[in-house]
């Protein structure tokens, strides 16, 4: 399962970016969260992830934070 980082939260609208360890950026959005809130995460918090693609390109689903 791919890991990364979370590099920007807009938590108006319910989504990030991940920046993954290879530096590409993917989008995710508050329902592709397990096990935890979208108003608890932040900037730089280790997360890991799977990629699916979209009508709009790449997003992450299943994104866990890492402990």
């Amino acid at each position: 399962m791919p890991t990364g980082k979370i590099k920007k939260l807009v938590r108006e609208r319910g989504f990030g970016f991940i920046a993954g360890v290879d530096g590409k950026e993917v989008f995710f959005h508050q329902s592709a969260l397990v096990d935890v809130q979208f108003d608890s995460l932040h900037e730089d918090q280790e997360v890991e992830f799977e990629v699916e693609n979209s009508p709009k390109g790449p997003r992450a689903i299943n994104v866990k934070v890492t402990k």
